[in-house]
């Protein structure tokens, strides 16, 4: 699972632009399971099992990052840029990133220190301030390899570092693409739908269609969540920790999650000797929030990696961490399908 998870996490994917990341998922599910893809770009795909279940039971996991999209072109062939998703300001200036189709190589910069006011120094940089520096001199120079509407990605490298971290780029959520990958590729005991959703930064717009179509009984959503276990954030602010085990949430932004399965994930976690840990802070949100809702609604509940600087370049991780939500993702599906 986790040569997947450096696979995935080393492809350009941001909203809308997922057409990489789903090309590299079909390759490694194409002879596996049957699948397909529906008219916004989800993959939606069905491994046979040993058994047909009593339930309809859906995995779900979206494929897009957050990232930048180009917005104008300035006359002196820099580029105007805007965010896709929920990315912090702060984590862009000075990064480097690469540009559209021909991965052109782009800084974010913006002006200079010493012309910003005193009040400027103390904040981060908006959006609308800041440009990417492409080598350019002019408009028409620039237009020659970037167009209005290309994708801006943050460029990153996969680190394993410290003591079981991983450091990289998109964890959010090639980790919940690259665990469902893993489940395809073994044994199940019972038939199982899995979905591969586009656009869940911008508003879960592809598990909104997606849940629709395969219309389950039961929905479990694998995704990555704010760990903000730093020397800064202490007590409930902490939200989660990296080492500390899946989390499962009871509430966000976008859902009240299912009192009796989340019950059931502490108590599954318990079984199979792996540590879970829940959400101090009712914050965020993920595919759930379509899921849960879809047609006549569905029972779901959100199996999340801790993660450190999501949304960044720089999304740090924990490897046993994963590979419990793995455990603990394998034994509620067992559960739910005979509930």
């Amino acid at each position: 699972m986790l040569d997947k998870l450096r696979d995935l996490c080393l492809i350009n994917g941001i909203s809308g632009d997922e057409d990489k990341v789903r090309d590299y998922i079909i390759s490694k599910i194409s002879d596996k399971c049957d699948y397909k893809v529906d008219n916004l770009g989800n993959i939606i795909a069905f491994k046979k099992g040993r058994k047909t279940p009593e339930n309809k039971v859906l995995l779900s996991a979206h494929m897009d990052e957050v990232g930048l999209i180009v917005k104008y072109i300035n006359d002196d062939g820099s580029l105007k840029v805007d965010s896709v998703g929920g990315v912090d300001p702060r984590v862009v200036f000075g990064r480097q990133v690469t540009v559209g189709r021909n991965n052109t190589v782009g800084v974010i910069g913006g002006v200079a220190i010493h012309n910003l006011s005193s009040d400027e120094k103390e904040k981060a940089v908006p959006f609308d301030k800041l440009t990417v520096d492409i080598g350019a001199e002019s408009r028409s120079d620039a237009e020659k390899i970037v167009t209005l509407g290309d994708s801006v990605y943050f460029k990153s490298d996969f680190i394993e570092f410290g003591e079981g971290f991983i450091k990289a780029m998109a964890i959010d959520d090639r980790f919940g693409c690259a665990l469902m990958l893993e489940l395809i590729e073994s044994y199940l005991e019972y038939d199982t739908y899995f979905t591969f959703v586009v656009q869940e930064e911008i508003g879960l717009r592809g598990a909104t269609a997606a849940s629709y179509t395969v219309n389950p009984d039961y929905a479990i959503v694998i995704e990555a969540t704010t760990a903000a276990d730093i020397p800064l954030s202490e007590g409930e602010k902490s939200v989660c920790k990296c080492g500390d085990g899946p989390v499962i949430s009871f509430m966000d932004r976008s859902t009240i999650y299912n009192k009796e399965l989340y019950n059931l994930a502490f108590v599954t976690a318990k079984e199979q000797g792996i540590p879970c840990q829940t959400k101090t802070m009712i914050a965020g949100g993920n595919d759930a929030g379509a899921i849960h809702i879809s047609r006549g609604g569905v029972k779901t509940i959100s199996v999340s990696v801790p993660c450190r600087y999501i949304h960044s370049p720089s999304c740090v991780a924990n490897k046993d961490d994963m590979l419990n939500s793995l455990t603990l993702v394998k034994a509620l599906l067992n559960k739910l399908h005979n509930r």
